[in-house]
């Protein structure tokens, strides 16, 4: 994985910290041409890699980057799954049936018909497939070495010790699509023990990694030492803790954790971006 990844966050109006900024966000990308731009910029400084939702939108920047394969030559996108709100909205739209015709269509819409949504649970795996399928699509043709698990899923499959479906959503990514699944996930601790104990050796996790614990479910020093001491390939995201830290503070403290392997972030302007991109290659330690 390259060293520095770029986030969607800013795009679609989702800020941690601040309701007022993540308005101003959605405004100022309500084009999707607004944010080619910035993706332009971070490409051209050098960030190869966008990781995003399957948001409606990311659909149209997916036709731009397959319209100009010179332009975008070594483009990759990271998709992760599933966009939540796009499915609660279509459930409070056209309801639960409703939701799976429009993204599940066939077999699994029969199946819940015969025998109801027990029937459909006792088949989630089957579900699982169909709607990765259904948001891979827009993928068709572009380079997604890697694609992850959302957190809002990781982390409830783990409430709900479903520890099987890790497994199955890993060989579909492998099997289907030639490449790698990733987990994103508020509990880093509990999520290794289970991936460990699941079978899946040195998989990839993406987490929240900061000096202040935000959002780091079972505290810095846990985390601090599975990075140090265990085996997966770990990504830091909200560094800098939705702007609580400031970016050489924060970048001094995650860039100091030798094992992290790659560093995701969001910005909308180019001189935030190459702010950020210069700070993670100026304290990213050197091999000696």
């Amino acid at each position: 994985m390259d060293r520095i990844l770029f986030g969607d966050n800013q795009f679609f109006a989702v800020n941690h910290m601040s309701e007022e900024k993540a308005r101003a966000q959605a405004l100022r990308f309500k084009d999707t041409k607004d944010i080619i731009a910035v993706l332009d910029i971070a490409y051209d400084l050098g960030i190869k890699t966008f990781m995003c939702t399957t948001h409606d939108r990311i659909a149209l920047v997916c036709d731009h980057i397959r319209s100009h394969p010179a332009r975008y030559a070594d483009f990759k996108f990271y998709p992760c799954m599933p966009y939540a709100h796009k499915y609660a909205n279509a459930v409070s739209q056209i309801g639960v049936m409703g939701t799976l015709k429009r993204f599940a269509p066939g077999g699994m819409v029969e199946t819940v018909f015969r025998g109801g949504m027990a029937a459909a649970k006792q088949d989630f795996v089957s579900l699982m497939k169909l709607l990765v399928d259904a948001e891979m699509k827009m993928f068709h043709g572009l380079n997604t070495e890697v694609i992850f698990l959302q957190n809002i899923v990781t982390d409830l499959l783990l409430g709900l010790g479903m520890n099987d479906f890790f497994v199955a959503f890993s060989r579909h990514i492998r099997e289907t699509y030639r490449a790698e699944a990733g987990f994103i996930t508020m509990n880093l601790p509990r999520l290794l023990d289970v991936l460990e104990a699941s079978g899946l050796e040195n998989p990839i996790i993406c987490s929240n990694v900061n000096k202040i614990g935000f959002r780091m479910c079972g505290g810095i020093e846990a985390y601090e030492r599975a990075i140090r001491e265990r085996s997966f390939r770990p990504i830091a995201m909200s560094v800098l803790a939705s702007g609580a830290i400031p970016p050489r503070e924060a970048l001094e403290y995650v860039c100091g954790l030798e094992r992290i392997e790659s560093i995701v972030f969001g910005a909308s302007s180019r001189g935030h971006i190459k702010e950020t991109k210069d700070l993670i290659d100026k304290l990213t330690p050197q091999p000696s």
